[in-house]
């Protein structure tokens, strides 16, 4: 049965698979030192049209946490929506691979940020019993599914450089905010202020491959370091570099993200006419934050399709709020099967009360 927990369940796009077949062939020179990795450097640059430095990675928190690593020293401070990806689910990997910067977690409406608010936050500058401000972390799109828009990522730029902190971002859904945007790579990363990137690739199509782009040539003069240290030197680099060159290629990655969040946006329009259902946050990429009620949560559970419950109040009684996550592979039927099921559980609720 359908399967909305994550986009992390899907596979992977059929040209990426072919990509990886056609890399297995032959001998290539290890440690990223092929022909591949240097046309996905290319690729990159030309995406986001400037001479940044690119390291393949397999995974996001390799991606988020080594990115981090080289801005912000062992009594930094890490300014982070306290619902990020790197407070709530990367088991303090930026604590040790930062030596043990501290994540100072902030509050804001529908998982993002703002200038003021990161403004009342940033202090302790030179107090030696204090955290020093070092960064700042925003999740595109954020763990609410929310978008930053190039205005917005820009003021938070203005902010980050008035107190000479670094600019992390987290593009786990980069494809997807940059799709709903309908702006350039460049407008909402390094033009806004953006220092370091985490480019998504796994969540959209791939099996394995992330990458962190950093904008500033400063910031690569040790990541290559504290990637082999981390273990995300691959010997055989060119098959993370397969994925990310057929992900990129004929621009696979942004049809993917459209995908997604069509269906998305085909859910939440279902679910908005629910009877009894309320969404949590706007809908500007692929998850979906809902309030269904009791009865159409278990019918819909009982019936075999899979959605994670969310929050404190996930299983407080007649009713609570869900999760759902569509895919590059989310099928319009699927979408469709859910609501006539969630619609059907809804009268059968109404007609009981």
């Amino acid at each position: 049965m359908t399967n909305f927990c994550s986009d992390n369940t899907a596979g992977a796009s059929p040209q990426i698979l072919e990509a990886l077949a056609r890399a297995a062939a032959g001998k290539v020179m290890p440690y990223g030192n092929d022909d591949l990795t240097r046309r996905v450097e290319a690729r990159l640059r030309e995406v986001f049209e400037t001479d940044c430095a690119v390291f393949p990675v397999a995974t996001g928190t390799a991606a988020n946490v080594l990115g981090l690593s080289v801005m912000t020293p062992p009594y930094g401070a890490v300014y982070c929506h306290k619902d990020s990806h790197i407070n709530v689910d990367e088991c303090g990997a930026p604590e040790f691979f930062t030596g043990g910067a501290k994540l100072v977690t902030l509050d804001g409406a529908h998982g993002k940020l703002t200038p003021e608010i990161l403004a009342g936050a940033i202090g302790g500058v030179g107090d030696v019993h204090h955290v020093q401000p070092a960064a700042i972390s925003l999740t595109q799109a954020s763990e609410a599914g929310t978008l930053y828009t190039p205005e917005e990522i820009a003021a938070i730029g203005d902010l980050a450089r008035q107190h000479g902190l670094g600019l992390q971002m987290d593009g786990a859904r980069f494809a997807n905010a940059l799709v709903a945007l309908g702006c350039s790579p460049a407008e909402i990363t390094w033009r806004a202020g953006v220092d370091a990137l985490a480019f998504g690739a796994t969540k959209n199509g791939a099996l394995a491959a992330e990458a962190v782009v950093l904008f500033k040539p400063e910031l690569a003069r040790t990541f290559a370091y504290r990637r082999k240290r981390g273990g995300h030197l691959f010997s055989k680099m060119r098959f993370l570099s397969a994925q990310l060159d057929a992900y990129l290629a004929d621009d696979l990655w942004l049809a993917n993200a459209r995908h997604a969040n069509a269906r998305a946006a085909r859910l939440a329009e279902g679910l908005a006419d629910l009877p009894g259902a309320r969404l949590l946050h706007p809908v500007e990429a692929n998850e979906i934050f809902a309030v269904l009620p009791g009865p159409v949560i278990e019918g819909l559970l009982a019936e075999g399709f899979q959605f994670y419950r969310w929050g404190p109040e996930a299983e407080s009684g007649a009713e609570s709020a869900v999760r759902l996550v569509t895919a590059f592979d989310t099928a319009s039927e699927d979408v469709d099967a859910f609501l006539a099921a969630a619609r059907r559980f809804a009268a059968d609720g109404r007609k009981t009360a």
